[in-house]
């Protein structure tokens, strides 16, 4: 009988882990549906890219207020979770705070979980009271109602359910207060606590399972959350576009037929040649469903933390228009999962019909864009909305021939003209002689 609470111990760790294990299998497959794409470039940047941004916080205090709490919130979540150590090692093995042995440098450690666990439960209520009270604008978009609202709101009520947890099990555990060392904030808690033994004792055994459980939940509710951001955005940031903002890349077959239009000795009349079996069939420009994106866009959509920086400062939404950048990753990674759970049910992807342009982005946000890499800029983890509206505008030129009427004439007259403009060529320099 003794040993049972250590196989419901175990099996739940097994449960737990093996369910967030499955998940991230699911994860990386999804991503993986992306198109190729090489960022094996310049690891050395990378690597100070990710330490700076994602370790470091560098860009997230850049909005001092958000960026010191967010901060607090992440140093003291993960440090207090180093507990989760002994407490899988006491669950497992039947032991009681097995690192105590460690005398001195073990109330340390706890003394300092403990003011970070307080510090973590100020933060958060701060958090609560600018996304409900204040009710900053950029919480309360159009796409920010439902769940992504509700998701928002009940991680910042799990956080704080753990460090109440945590501070109460401390609390309630008699041998421990009795050290007095270790307890700067759980001592005061355990003075209203009743001073029964016996029933201290239940309230340290349920606080201990519900703390475990509760970053067990936690851990397997990631998946389905804005909390993602907490494991990709490491990856995020170390495969992040190197190249300065503004440069596009070239379209190799569009490259190709310039190349040969501007080689002298090409003949223009001559037919073009056929694909070779190696070829294949070529691809279609730009993108229309979320897999004809690169991968590293698919990650972008599932790092993405919605906290609406990149649409706060975006100039087309500031003034009216359709187009939010944080709504374009969600919508991405909405199609993402879709697509997921299509394979998930039917073993490969089956057609549903959809696709992510037009049935989750329309072209009205897509064309609202003026690329400025605002978006960019501003993203604290450096996900990048731009190279997905521009895939997907490509693919409405290219292939569909439905750009707006404005752009259609600018490039006839590019086409007929050289210039934007509908001037005579003879005529394109008369403005150098006007006064």
């Amino acid at each position: 009988m003794q040993y049972i609470p250590n196989i419901l111990f175990a099996i739940l760790l097994v449960v737990g882990i093996g369910y967030f294990t499955r998940n991230v299998k699911k994860l990386i497959r999804n991503i993986k549906l992306g198109k190729p794409l090489d960022r094996s470039d310049n690891s050395n940047l990378r690597w100070k890219n990710m330490i700076n941004i994602a370790l470091g916080q560098s860009k997230m205090v850049r909005r001092p207020i958000a960026g010191i709490l967010h901060i607090i919130v992440y140093v003291g979540f993960i440090i207090i979770n180093i507990e989760v150590l002994e407490i899988v090692v006491d669950g497992l093995f039947g032991t009681h705070r097995i690192l105590s042995f460690l005398g001195g440098f073990y109330s340390f450690l706890i003394g300092s979980f403990e003011i970070l666990a307080l510090l973590v439960i100020v933060s958060v209520t701060i958090f609560w009271i600018r996304r409900n009270v204040v009710k900053l604008k950029r919480f309360w978009n159009k796409e920010m109602k439902g769940w992504p609202k509700e998701d928002g709101n009940l991680i910042l009520y799990i956080e704080t359910v753990l460090m109440v947890l945590f501070l109460t099990m401390n609390a309630s555990d008699v041998h421990f207060q009795e050290m007095h060392a270790g307890n700067p904030i759980s001592r005061f808690i355990a003075d209203i606590l009743p001073s029964n033994p016996d029933t201290l004792h239940i309230i340290e055994r349920v606080t201990w399972w519900l703390h475990i459980a509760g970053i067990l939940f936690f851990l397997n509710y990631l998946y389905f959350s804005k909390h993602l951001h907490i494991l990709l955005a490491f990856p995020n940031t170390y495969y992040a576009n190197l190249e300065p903002k503004g440069k596009f890349k070239n379209n190799e077959t569009v490259k190709k037929e310039v190349e040969m239009m501007m080689d002298p000795s090409a003949d223009p009349f001559a037919a073009p040649a056929e694909p070779t079996e190696e070829e294949g069939e070529p691809e279609k420009f730009g993108a229309s469903d979320a897999t004809d994106l690169s991968w590293v866009s698919l990650m972008n959509a599932y790092t993405c933390t919605e906290c609406g920086r990149c649409t706060s400062v975006c100039p087309a939404n500031q003034t009216g228009k359709e187009l939010s950048p944080r709504a374009i990753m969600m919508k991405t990674r909405d199609r993402m999962e879709e697509i997921g759970k299509n394979i998930d049910k039917n073993g490969s992807f089956q057609d549903d019909g959809k696709q992510l342009l037009n049935d989750y982005i329309t072209p009205e946000e897509l064309w609202a864009c003026t690329s400025c890499n605002a978006c960019v800029e501003e993203c604290p983890v450096n996900i990048d909305p731009l190279s997905i509206i521009m895939e997907m505008r490509q693919y409405l030129v290219m292939e569909q021939s439905a750009a707006p009427q404005e752009l259609n004439l600018m490039m006839t007259n590019v086409e007929n003209n050289g210039a934007p403009w509908q001037y005579n060529q003879m005529d394109r320099l008369n403005w150098k002689d006007e006064d």
